[in-house]
């Protein structure tokens, strides 16, 4: 049975039925914490270097604040990354992501012009890879990041498919 079709849905007690909710892969939240430590680990390098050279060295206790936006951005990151999730129903695809504001995205199959897989250094370094959706409005727009290559590929192609078999007639 594939992912995302109506007999793999459950059924909830009134007889709806609720998507299957697939989440993001960790490679995408270790990716995003080591960015944050390498680049706020830097600049606190940097900044207590110069505080200490030109104002001495108290002021370079100063550089301590990158690391303290470090661990919040640590928990920021992973609050955020378990936000992410995608769910491919019959007819669309839904995405939704946040944390203080949900935002649920739902691209209709039909409406789909051109899916795309990228994947930058980084990311390639980290064996990811993410899904851009460009839809007839641009408001629809949507992007999947930090899959998996196979299931990039693999979500790229059935989306694909299911595009031209409900191709709106554009």
């Amino acid at each position: 049975m594939e992912t995302g079709s109506p007999q793999d849905a459950g059924t909830r007690g009134d007889g709806t039925t609720e998507p299957v909710w697939r989440g993001l892969p960790p490679g995408l939240l270790r990716m995003r914490r080591l960015l944050l430590v390498v680049w706020l680990g830097l600049i606190a390098l940097v900044l207590g270097v110069l505080l200490y050279l030109f104002a001495g060295p108290a002021w370079a206790a100063l550089a301590v604040l990158p690391l303290a936006l470090t661990a919040w951005g640590w928990v920021l990151l992973g609050r955020n990354w378990r936000s992410w999730r995608y769910a491919e129903r019959a007819d669309d695809l839904l995405i939704s992501r946040g944390v203080l504001w949900r935002e649920e995205t739902v691209v209709p199959y039909g409406r789909m012009q051109l899916v795309e897989v990228t994947s930058g250094p980084v990311e390639r370094h980290f064996g990811l890879a993410s899904v851009q959706l460009h839809t007839a409005a641009a408001a629809t727009d949507a992007t999947i990041p930090g899959l998996e290559p196979a299931e990039a590929e693999r979500l790229r192609d059935r989306l694909t498919e299911l595009g031209e078999a409900r191709s709106a007639g554009l």
